[in-house]
């Protein structure tokens, strides 16, 4: 089909149309400078006041099938990225059974080819059942046709350094990278629910500090520089990973950041009121940490935003905060989260979202096809944002089978209105077409 987009500001530089046929991008301009006529193309979008996007990108998301069906499935989490403005996301290992075979993981592409609204790509457990103890099948996952390149046990940390080490070198083979849930289990254990500070011990809840996070991201970016392997570092929270991951990257270690919008946004104090909703893992962290992580988004020392969208099941999440499941829901409102967060606040432009929110994270992961320019001759994956809707989050509104949802009542600045997939809208206006 061909498709045009007609008046939008191409990443807040200026307003064009945009020409797309058979899912690439084939004329960029204006109608008046002799672009093809509206009456000569199958379908025509006005996107006076909106800004175009590469295509938004998700590194950590938590898709539950196979085994937790009755949290998320394949289908509803590619609806909920669809209407968050991603055309592809990275679907996370720890499901039952874990995404450890090659089989595993080529089972996980073709459902979300099903599902058809975004680009699935599966990420592969790095040791088997994420037991910390045996490499999964790094090699075979890697040659599969699901071409796995990044690997994580992302709910558990690889805690043994041997273990970390022998998967950074088994990687470094075929271009692959390891994404660390980086918490010490014996710093901070199965218990600690929270940030350990003040509140929580006012609150009377196990907390795990900030160092069972540091001591991980500086231990795995010394055998990155060890093994010459690359090393990604998962929801990163805190002020010292910041400085860790700014030293490391000074001495050109090969290691990557993400932060989610909940750690970019959200603080430990929501939590005096014991909602299991603001359980998440890692914690919730104070404003001191959340400001060390805007900047560091700001200046590229963290390259990526990702969603960590975990799902959960009423009966799951819905107990005393210490016995709740971790995690909350992001595809649906993250773009929106940035946006006031981060271009609200002058830290970032547009452009700037581009390159965390597409660019930085398509490169990380591999995918070629996606966060490219938006360019004559690239793939038409694009996201249409309106950066002046405000919006209102309710959780019931969701497509997303679960309803943990933290934004839920809040106003937040600036919208996904159109998500298009290789020149096919998936989403127009916010609702999936």
């Amino acid at each position: 089909m061909s498709l045009l987009i007609k008046g939008a500001d191409l990443l807040g530089a200026g307003r064009q149309d945009l020409l797309i046929s058979d899912g690439v991008i084939t004329e960029i301009g204006s109608l008046a400078d002799g672009l093809r006529s509206s009456d000569t193309v199958d379908q025509t979008i006005d996107a006076d006041g909106l800004v175009a996007l590469p295509g938004l990108v998700d590194l950590h998301t938590h898709l539950r099938e196979p085994g937790r069906e009755d949290a998320e499935t394949i289908a509803s989490g590619s609806a909920a990225a669809a209407i968050g403005g991603f055309t592809a996301i990275l679907a996370m290992a720890n499901t039952t059974p874990v995404t450890d075979t090659a089989e595993a993981a080529e089972r996980i592409l073709d459902l979300g080819r099903l599902a058809g609204l975004v680009d699935v790509q599966p990420v592969g457990a790095v040791t088997k059942g994420l037991a910390g103890e045996e490499l999964a099948e790094l090699g075979l996952m890697a040659r599969s046709r699901a071409r796995v390149r990044v690997f994580s046990d992302d709910g558990k940390c690889v805690a043994d350094a041997r273990v970390m080490r022998r998967a950074l070198e088994y990687i470094r083979a075929f271009g692959g990278v390891v994404s660390e849930h980086a918490q010490d289990p014996k710093l901070a254990d199965h218990k600690a629910c929270c940030h350990e500070g003040e509140l929580s011990g006012r609150l009377g809840l196990p907390g795990g500090p900030s160092v069972a996070e540091e001591v991980i991201v500086a231990r795995d970016v010394m055998l990155a520089r060890h093994t010459g392997s690359r090393v990604h570092i998962a929801h990163v929270s805190t002020a010292g990973s910041v400085e860790v991951i700014r030293w490391a990257k000074a001495q050109g270690i090969s290691v990557t950041a993400e932060a989610t919008p909940h750690h970019l946004m959200l603080t430990t104090d929501l939590l005096a009121g014991y909602d299991p909703t603001f359980k998440v893992n890692p914690p919730l962290r104070p404003i001191e940490d959340v400001e060390a992580l805007r900047d560091a988004l700001a200046d590229g020392t963290i390259d990526a935003v990702a969603t960590d969208h975990a799902p959960h099941a009423r009966h799951d999440k819905e107990h005393t905060f210490d016995n709740a499941a971790f995690g909350m829901l992001g595809l649906e409102t993250a773009l929106s989260v940035i946006s006031d967060v981060m271009v609200g606040s002058g830290r970032l432009d547009w452009a700037g979202v581009a390159r965390v929110m597409s660019v930085q994270p398509a490169r990380i992961a591999g995918l070629t096809g996606h966060g490219r320019p938006i360019a004559v001759g690239e793939p038409a994956n694009l996201t249409l944002v309106d950066p002046s809707a405000v919006v209102t989050v309710d959780r019931d509104a969701s497509v997303s089978l679960s309803r943990n949802n933290p934004w839920h009542g809040r106003r937040l600045t600036g919208a996904v209105q159109a998500t298009i997939l290789r020149g096919v809208p998936t989403v127009l206006k916010g609702t999936l077409v």
